[in-house]
C-alpha cells in the first residue's frame, strides 16, 4: 500500500462558515500577519470580534498568525511573541501571564501516515497559567503544558508537560525543577 492523496477528504471538518472564514483570513493578513501593526489592542478587539475569549493586558506582537479566533481563549498578562503561529484546528486554550515566544508554534493538526488516506487528525492544545513556550519551540496535537512548565528554545512538545518542569530537545524531555524565588 501506498499514500494515495487523490483520495484525501477532510469533509467532516468544518471549523465554522466559509464566509466567516474568508473575513477572518484577509483580517489577520491585514492586521496580524502584517508586521507594520503593532497595536494589541486593535488586534484584540479583532479577535473578540470574531470569537475569541481575551482577558486583560494581553499583549500581541507583530507576524502573528492565528488560523480561527473562534477556536481561541488567551487569560490575562499573556504574551504572544513575534511570528507566533497558532494553528487552532480546534480548541486553544492559553491561561494567564503565559509567554509564547519568537516563532513558537502551536499546532492542533496532523495527518495520519498509516492510512493511505492520509486523514486529517486534530487535538486540542492546552497551555496552564505562568508555561513559557521558548523561540521556535512546537507545540503538537493533543498536548497540555500545565502550570508554570517551561519548553525551552527548539524544543518540540509531543506529549504533556508537568508542572513547573522545564522540558528540552526532539521530542521534549524533562530537564529539571522550575524554581520560582
Amino acid at each position: 500500500m501506498k499514500t494515495d492523496l487523490s483520495t484525501y477528504n477532510n469533509a467532516w471538518y468544518q471549523p465554522g462558515g466559509k464566509l466567516k472564514q474568508l473575513a477572518w483570513y484577509f483580517v489577520n493578513v491585514l492586521f496580524f500577519i502584517n508586521p507594520l501593526n503593532p497595536v494589541s489592542k486593535i488586534k484584540i478587539s479583532l479577535l473578540k470580534l470574531f470569537g475569541a475569549k481575551v482577558g486583560t493586558g494581553v499583549v500581541i506582537k507583530p507576524g502573528v498568525n492565528i488560523k480561527y479566533p473562534w477556536l481561541l481563549e488567551i487569560g490575562d498578562y499573556t504574551w504572544i511573541g513575534e511570528k507566533v503561529w497558532i494553528d487552532n484546528l480546534t480548541q486553544v486554550t492559553i491561561g494567564k501571564n503565559v509567554c509564547l515566544s519568537q516563532e513558537a508554534m502551536l499546532l492542533c493538526g496532523n495527518h495520519n501516515y498509516k492510512k493511505t488516506t492520509f486523514d486529517l487528525m486534530v487535538g486540542k492544545i492546552t497551555i496552564e497559567d505562568g508555561a513559557w513556550i521558548g523561540a521556535k519551540s512546537v507545540v503538537c496535537p493533543g498536548v497540555k503544558v500545565q502550570s508554570h512548565a517551561i519548553l525551552i528554545v527548539n524544543s518540540v512538545a509531543n506529549k504533556d508537560l508537568n508542572g513547573f518542569g522545564i522540558y528540552q530537545g526532539n521530542p521534549a524531555q524533562f530537564v529539571r525543577k522550575r524554581k520560582i524565588r
